[in-house]
C-alpha cells in the first residue's frame, strides 16, 4: 500500500465547525434514560454494542421515512433485545445459528422483552398508549414477517441492517468462527430479502458493496 506524505502544518483552524455536520447522532436525554435502564439487560451476545449501532441506523432511516414516529421507533430500538437476558447464555447463539435455530427462544426473547420494556417505560413515566405502540413492535420484531406500520418497519430494518455493518460482520464472524468472506455472505444473504423500507434497502446495498470491496483480492493485494 502506498503511504502518502504527511502535511507538515496544522490544519485544525480550517476544519468545519461541529454544527456544520447535520447527520451526527447523539442520544437525547429521554433516549439516554431508556438506554441506561436497558443496559443491564443487554450484556448478552454483544447486544449492548449491537443496540447502540442499531439506534444510529434507525436515526438515519427516520430522516427518510417521515411516516415513522421517532417517539416510538427510538425507545423500541433501544429496548428490542432486552429479552435475550432471560435466555441462558449457552443457548443464545444456538437460537440464531446457521443450520440450527431455536424459534422458541427467538419468540421467548420477544415476549419477555415486551414485558421488561413495559416495566422500564412505566418507571420512566411513558404514557400507556406510547408504551403499547413500543411493546407491540418489540413483541414480534424478529418472528413477525410483516411490518405493523412504518415505525415497526424502521425498527425491523435498523435491527437487521446492523448485520452488514463492519461492526456487525466482525461480531458475527467471531460468534461462528467464520472468515471475513463467510461472514459477509451470511449476513448479506440474511438481510437482502428481509427489509421493508427503500432507504433500508439502499443502505444494505451500500454496506454490502463496501464489505465486498474490503475482502476483494485487489484491496488485499495492497497490504
Amino acid at each position: 500500500m502506498t503511504i502518502s506524505p504527511r502535511l507538515d502544518r496544522d490544519v485544525r483552524e480550517h476544519l468545519p465547525q461541529p454544527d456544520a455536520l447535520t447527520d451526527v447522532v447523539t442520544l437525547s436525554p429521554e433516549d439516554d434514560a431508556v438506554w441506561r435502564h436497558a443496559v443491564p439487560y443487554l450484556q448478552v451476545r454483544d447486544n449492548d454494542s449491537h443496540t447502540v449501532h442499531a439506534y444510529g441506523i434507525a436515526r438515519a432511516l427516520l430522516a427518510d421515512v417521515p411516516s415513522a414516529d421517532p417517539a416510538v421507533v427510538l425507545p423500541a430500538i433501544l429496548l428490542h433485545d432486552i429479552g435475550w437476558s432471560t435466555v441462558p447464555d449457552a443457548e443464545v447463539l444456538e437460537a440464531i445459528a446457521p443450520g440450527g435455530g431455536r424459534p422458541d427462544l427467538v419468540r421467548r426473547h420477544e415476549v419477555e422483552g415486551a414485558r421488561i420494556a413495559t416495566q422500564i417505560l412505566l418507571e420512566l413515566g411513558f404514557a400507556h398508549e406510547r408504551i403499547e405502540a413500543i411493546t407491540a413492535i418489540i413483541d414480534g420484531h424478529d418472528s413477525r414477517l410483516h411490518a405493523l406500520n412504518p415505525s415497526d418497519a424502521v425498527v425491523k430494518d435498523a435491527d437487521k441492517l446492523w448485520r452488514v455493518t463492519p461492526h456487525g460482520r466482525w461480531i458475527v464472524r467471531g460468534w461462528f468462527d467464520l472468515s471475513a468472506e463467510e461472514s459477509l455472505h451470511l449476513t448479506a444473504v440474511r438481510v437482502q430479502d428481509s427489509l421493508f423500507t427503500e432507504p433500508g434497502r439502499t443502505m444494505a446495498r451500500v454496506l454490502t458493496a463496501l464489505g465486498s470491496i474490503e475482502v476483494s483480492p485487489q484491496l488485499r493485494a495492497l497490504g
